[in-house]
């Protein structure tokens, strides 16, 4: 009697991306459809890596300025300032507002930054085949798709205080550049998690090639 697959792959099974159905494919999956939804089947996200890096390498690039242009100009009896995301959750400190001023810096900071790094640890990792500790690489996979969409939290500001502060020549807030780069960083790496296959972490570890 033969030992049982330990994987789905090794029994030729596939789960449907779309509703999470698994399904048993006879020979390549090449051309299978989900018996109950009937999206494509895959045994691995096609060209994962190479969609991943695309998405993670633009969103890199507008990383940059979106931390160097304002996110938000305020205009105030016809002066104007302009913070950038930084300089924002700093004037926040410095006016005793911590709380919002710690929000703002994870959440559109450190949390794209992290992103980021796990995401490109994760890609080199694969490409390497290495056995390290596939569990924990699945866990920080997991983090990063579960905590990415909060980024988002500063330009739900920026849209709030663009929407109600419009007091003629007394006050008025508009929306900055670094806002439109800003949250292309945020959708380009909810992308870049969605693109990137974390069974790859346990086909390298085990040494197969997909």
């Amino acid at each position: 009697m033969s030992a049982p697959a330990a994987t789905a792959l090794g029994a030729s099974c596939a789960s449907c991306h779309d509703c999470g159905l698994l399904s048993r494919v006879d020979g390549r999956a090449h051309g299978a459809r989900c018996p109950r939804c009937g999206a494509a089947l895959h045994f691995r996200k096609p060209r994962s890596l190479e969609r991943t890096w695309a998405f993670l390498i633009a969103a890199m690039v507008c990383y940059v300025p979106a931390n160097l242009f304002p996110v938000m100009t305020v205009i105030s009896l016809g002066k104007a300032q302009s913070d950038t995301i930084l300089s924002g959750a700093i004037y926040l400190l410095m006016h005793g507002m911590w709380p919002l001023a710690l929000i703002i810096f994870v959440a559109s900071v450190f949390v794209p930054l992290m992103k980021i790094a796990i995401l490109a640890f994760l890609l080199v990792s694969v490409q390497r085949r290495s056995a390290w500790r596939p569990a924990e690489r699945t866990r920080l996979y997991r983090l990063t798709e579960a905590i990415g969409r909060w980024s988002m939290v500063d330009i739900y500001v920026v849209t709030i205080l663009v929407a109600l502060v419009r007091l003629g020549n007394l006050a008025t807030i508009e929306a900055g550049l670094g806002a439109v780069f800003f949250g292309a960083v945020v959708v380009l790496t909810i992308f870049a998690a969605e693109s990137f296959d974390p069974r790859l972490v346990w086909d390298t570890s085990q040494g197969r090639q997909t």
